[in-house]
């Protein structure tokens, strides 16, 4: 309670009196000049204009009354200043003689300084170092974000953050919660590589604008953007296990308006099984996706701006015994597999008016459907869900303050039926189970700059209202403070939320024999997330790159985690309430020498545990330590590039199976392990070839499902999964591409 008051305690601004003068950089065609240097006459030091062109300057001490303003390419000028308190240039563009083009090449990853959130900003560049057949391998050379299996007979993934599960942290897909509910289970995976523009990754506590469930961090995924897309992309994917992926892209632009099509395939590979267990080591995966993107003007422009997108995804997954045969052995108590059919249509638009540079109108809203018919060996899950979400949200910037406040609406109805062709087993979670939600919310959102933007201070506050569990309200604050140009200190707290969806987040409770027991009605899960960071960024010659430590600690006031250690052959559900922590360290370092090299080496720390009758028992399938290491060769002449990545893992807690009869009995931790990925691209003309080599070394876990035996007897789990399953994967790979100017 004493954290919430202090937290409101923030909210109420308090004075910082200085004597300045306020103002805005404009050029003759009333564009806003981001980076226009300001300074007294007489004086070398002066400020910046920030994005919309405005600017703050002190006038304690000058002599000489006159303000000159400067931007490259074009004319400076000097205003006299008397009585004004602000002040607006409007600088004329200087006639050039020809065209001057200049070329650089664009970080992997981008950590900015302006943002008072610590924000990894993974680009093009960063993925092209890797296949990224699809989101969840879009993080091969970073640590903050693990990928982790939830079902290996599926292959169906997760993200995790801070080592806590990927229900913790948001992922956002241009902004908007598509990957929620039942998308959770292979939402990530329906997302083609080749459509995602930047992928933004923040740890802890985030702004309240997009709603109230972030928790560990938050995953934005930008998709590219019409009017800045190749004008044709065409892209074709096969690994050694012969499964194959075509990509195309088409973008176009007329006007103000532009569009984007995109069409992407999975097809399956052969049936694999390297360890004789008589399961396949991966699905027989078929997707088809196609995506229409439109654009109408630009955001930062005044007047009407839009973006409207529609996707539509069909996807098969057939998993479990190498003989199983969808069509005959569905649902059979013979012969054991797992089928997963998901038909998805989305929506999503943001459209806005900017009126001036203080006022903006923005309206958001997304929807999308999803039907799934699947069988989990005897245990048939049928599912159908709809999401609608919507936001009218008010943006104005006034002096050294950028407010933000609307209301927004979340509409959940999820249906889901399990039943079971044989149940020699007496599961007893059969049933119906339906979940709607509707949740209107009120947000408001401060950023405040001070001491000349050094110091960067987001408050902000939600209050929704569950028609099931009332009103909650959720604080979060965020500072960031400019200890140097290159040295940056941010600190965050803030309270996150959200409502369980026990089947579709916790997959492998349906393929295995345990049964579900639910011990008490579910409440909200609820968590105190609170961190701090520091960046050193550093620039000479022949060397740059950036230093970083950081350090987060999650503070659960009810959590939601099946219990599997009391009983093997049982998921015991129910609210804890006790002491759950995670505890997350990370640090990183980065050099870029002689514009060719790049190295990378990161260490991450978890302790994620709870305290259960006065002892500390962690949760399992984390590594304590894990190290990363990256190492990419590029040649002046970009005709090619060789990355290589490594990754250690310490050992993990496994679930308790010491009741089991000896011969289904596990060790109570794994064993460490590493996986060496390494890449070769050239680049024609306008063509990529690339080929590379996943798990290098061939490091298997052999056998991870308990009781492949025999998958009908009360001791079959597939929920020891603690590393690489399918062993080496090589890969081949092609993009053809057209830029607008070719």
């Amino acid at each position: 309670m004493k954290m919430y008051i202090f937290i409101i305690g923030l909210l109420f601004p308090f004075g910082l009196t200085a004597q300045t003068i306020l103002g805005k950089v404009s050029n003759n065609k009333k564009e806003n000049l981001i980076g226009a240097n300001v300074y007294w006459l007489g004086n070398t030091s002066g400020v910046s204009t920030g994005q919309n062109g405005e600017f703050e300057i002190p006038t304690d001490n000058i002599g000489v009354k006159k303000l000159i303003a400067s931007y490259v390419g074009h004319t400076p000028d000097t205003i006299e200043i008397s009585n004004q308190t602000f002040i607006e240039f409007e600088l004329n563009e200087t006639k050039t003689l020809g065209e001057v083009v200049v070329k650089g090449q664009k970080d992997g990853i981008i950590i900015s300084n302006l943002n008072a959130i610590k924000t990894e900003q993974i680009t093009q560049v960063e993925l092209g170092k890797a296949a990224c057949c699809d989101l969840a391998g879009c993080f091969e050379t970073q640590s903050t974000v693990q990928p982790q299996t939830t079902n290996v007979i599926t292959n169906s993934k997760e993200l995790r953050i801070l080592g806590l599960s990927g229900v913790y942290n948001q992922v956002l897909i241009d902004g908007f919660p598509m990957i929620q509910g039942l998308s959770y289970t292979y939402g990530i995976s329906s997302i083609p590589g080749t459509l995602v523009d930047n992928i933004y990754v923040a740890k802890g506590a985030n702004s309240v604008l997009q709603g109230y469930e972030s928790i560990s961090g938050q995953i934005n995924v930008e998709t590219k953007e019409p009017d800045d897309a190749e004008k044709l992309l065409l892209s074709v994917y096969m690994n050694s296990f012969l499964e194959k992926q075509f990509n195309a892209i088409y973008a176009f632009q007329k006007g103000k308006w532009s569009n984007l099509t995109a069409f992407h395939t999975v097809q399956p590979a052969n049936k694999v099984d390297r360890d004789n267990d008589n399961f396949l080591d991966l699905p027989l995966l078929k997707r088809y996706m196609v995506l229409n993107k439109w654009k109408y003007g630009k955001e930062e422009d005044a007047g009407w701006h839009s973006r409207v997108s529609l996707r539509f995804s069909n996807e098969q997954r057939i998993g479990g015994q190498t003989f199983f045969d969808a069509t005959s052995d569905e649902g059979s108590s013979e012969v054991y597999g797992q089928t997963v059919s998901i038909n998805q249509p989305e929506f999503w638009t943001k459209t806005g008016h900017r009126f001036n540079d203080k006022h903006h109108l923005v309206f958001f809203a997304s929807a999308f459907y999803q039907n799934q018919e699947s069988f989990f060996g005897t245990t048939k899950y049928d599912a159908e869900q709809t999401n609608f979400y919507g936001n009218v949200q008010h943006e104005l910037n006034y002096l050294n303050h950028n407010l933000k406040a609307g209301i927004s609406f979340r509409h959940i109805n999820l249906i889901e039926d399990i039943s079971f062709t044989n149940n020699d087993l007496q599961s007893s979670y059969a049933g119906n189970y339906e979940r709607k939600e509707n949740i209107p919310g009120v947000f408001v959102e401060n950023t405040m700059r001070f001491f000349n933007d050094k110091l960067t201070w987001i408050v902000g506050l939600r209050n929704d209202h569950h028609n099931q569990f009332g009103s909650i309200f959720t604080p979060r604050s965020l500072l960031k403070y400019d200890l140097t140009p290159q040295a940056t200190v941010r600190a965050s707290i803030g309270k996150g939320w959200r409502t369980v969806n026990l089947f579709s987040e916790n997959i492998n409770l349906l393929v295995s024999s345990r049964d579900i027991i639910f011990e008490e009605q579910l409440q909200p899960e609820e968590a105190i997330n609170y961190g701090v960071n520091f960046t050193q960024k550093f620039e000479a010659d022949n060397l740059s790159g950036y230093i970083s430590a950081d350090y987060y600690r999650t503070d659960f006031q009810n959590q939601i985690f099946p219990d599997y250690d009391k009983d093997p052959t049982k998921a015991i559900i129910n609210n804890y309430t006790g002491t759950s922590i995670g505890n997350g360290f990370q640090s990183e370092l980065y050099l870029k020498i002689w514009q060719r090299f790049e190295l990378k080496a990161g260490y991450n720390y978890l302790d994620v545990y709870r305290e259960e009758g006065g002892m500390k028992q962690l949760l399992p399938f984390n590594s304590k330590h894990k190290i990363l290491g990256t190492f990419s060769f590029k040649p002046v002449s970009n005709k090619f590039h060789f990355d290589l990545n490594f990754h250690w893992y310490g050992n993990q807690r496994l679930p308790d199976t010491k009741s089991n009869p000896t011969e289904f009995q596990r060790p109570d931790f794994s064993e460490p392990y590493s996986v060496t990925n390494a890449q070769f691209t050239y680049t024609f003309n306008k063509m990529e070839v690339y080929v590379g080599c996943e798990n290098i070394f061939d490091f298997r876990q052999e056998r991870p499902i308990l009781s492949w035996q025999n998958p009908f007897n009360p001791y079959f789990d597939t929920s020891s999964v603690w590393g690489p399953t399918k062993g080496r994967e090589m890969y081949l790979g092609l993009r053809f591409y057209l830029r607008e100017t070719e």
